[in-house]
């Protein structure tokens, strides 16, 4: 779909982004870290709104979470811990720090839909697997919204902590918050 000069202006551009945030990410800069002329960029893209949205559509820039990622057995911590697990994988440090940079005004508009579609995609089956557990007689409340946005709030939290600030806010290990995490969750809502 993209070649390789598209793909090294996409990676700079996003890198860029990353580290700087998207008005202040030139695309003079864009063009050096990725070993290009600005020239070569240009006839590329149609500028950098241009270049982000295209790397928006590619896997090392868009976590591409499906429902079908999300698979359960009926035992609660076990399915939340894979849950987590599964977000854990698909929505790295990196992918918030890129959604942050993504935020800018003159940008937020176009790629608002592609950002949301994550934490969408979470709530939604975390709505249908408490529902289910809940037919089940295995949940105290039938809130099964206000479970999903809870329990996605819960892991997106320790992402974006790591995300921000690496281990100076925590030492706590993936593992180990998702184990402890999902224990106390289940003793909520079980």
């Amino acid at each position: 779909m993209f070649d390789e000069t598209q793909e090294k202006i996409m990676n700079a551009a996003m890198e860029l982004i990353m580290e700087k945030g998207y008005g202040s990410a030139t695309t003079r800069e864009i063009a050096v870290r990725a070993g290009v002329n600005e020239c070569t960029l240009f006839r590329k893209f149609a500028g950098k709104k241009d270049i982000v949205l295209s790397a928006m559509t590619m896997p090392a820039w868009n976590p591409q979470l499906k429902e079908s990622d999300f698979r359960w057995t009926g035992d609660l911590t076990e399915d939340l811990t894979n849950f987590s697990r599964v977000y854990m994988q698909k929505v790295t440090p990196r992918m918030v720090q890129v959604s942050i940079g993504l935020r800018s005004p003159e940008l937020f508009e176009e790629t608002a839909p592609g950002i949301l579609q994550i934490p969408q995609t979470c709530r939604n089956v975390l709505r249908k697997y408490f529902a289910e557990m809940g037919e089940k007689g295995e949940l105290r409340s039938q809130d099964y919204e206000d479970m999903a946005v809870q329990f996605l709030a819960m892991n997106f939290g320790f992402v974006f902590f790591k995300a921000s600030f690496g281990n100076r806010l925590t030492a706590t290990e993936q593992e180990d918050y998702i184990r402890g995490s999902v224990e106390r969750f289940v003793v909520g809502i079980a």
